[in-house]
């Protein structure tokens, strides 16, 4: 099984991008979008200067619970770089999203609770909502990740992608807020 059918087998519709995107990534943005691959994981990721984004990180059932997500993560962690991620909402009723939870959680990553994640997804045409975890060795601000999340929703998520889909996703301002809760009320920028 090649790398995007182990991506596609395993994360919703609603967040895959396609086939076609993703190689264009690889090929058009190559200096920032990478792909690492084994015979049981694949992990597509940015990195920048000052962040890295994980856009997806698959590890087979045959090789869970062995530490190798634990060993990938790391591996991104010598960068000593903030590294983000979109996970699908914790449910409770859906071992699979507490174990990802308890998984993220135990190697040092926060909710960014923050930040709000809704997009429409152009396969299904439903609003998807996503929460953003993240790992900062500098204990970078949950604005500070804001920030670097926009910057990948702009370079990455919505590349081309009027050309790949026949349609544009929707702008950065309208799938991203924050809310600081520092401050008073719940005002949004």
């Amino acid at each position: 099984m090649n790398w995007y059918e182990k991506l596609n087998q395993y994360f919703p519709v609603e967040e895959m991008k396609s086939k076609e995107h993703l190689e264009l990534l690889l090929k058009e943005k190559g200096d920032i979008y990478h792909k690492d691959e084994g015979e049981h994981y694949v992990i597509m990721y940015v990195e920048t200067n000052d962040f890295i984004f994980i856009d997806y990180l698959f590890v087979s059932k045959e090789a869970r619970g062995e530490g190798l997500g634990k060993k990938l993560l790391n591996k991104l962690k010598k960068s000593g770089k903030p590294i983000i991620l979109e996970v699908e909402p914790l449910d409770y009723e859906d071992s699979d999203s507490k174990k990802r939870f308890r998984f993220y959680e135990r190697a040092g990553f926060q909710h960014a609770s923050s930040i709000g994640y809704s997009r429409k997804s152009l396969a299904t045409n439903e609003v998807n909502t996503l929460e953003i975890l993240y790992w900062s060795p500098e204990n970078d601000s949950e604005e500070s990740i804001y920030e670097k999340l926009k910057q990948t929703y702009k370079n990455i998520h919505t590349y081309k992608d009027k050309e790949l889909y026949g349609q544009s996703y929707q702008k950065a301002e309208e799938v991203l807020s924050y809310n600081d809760q520092s401050k008073s009320g719940s005002e949004k920028t």
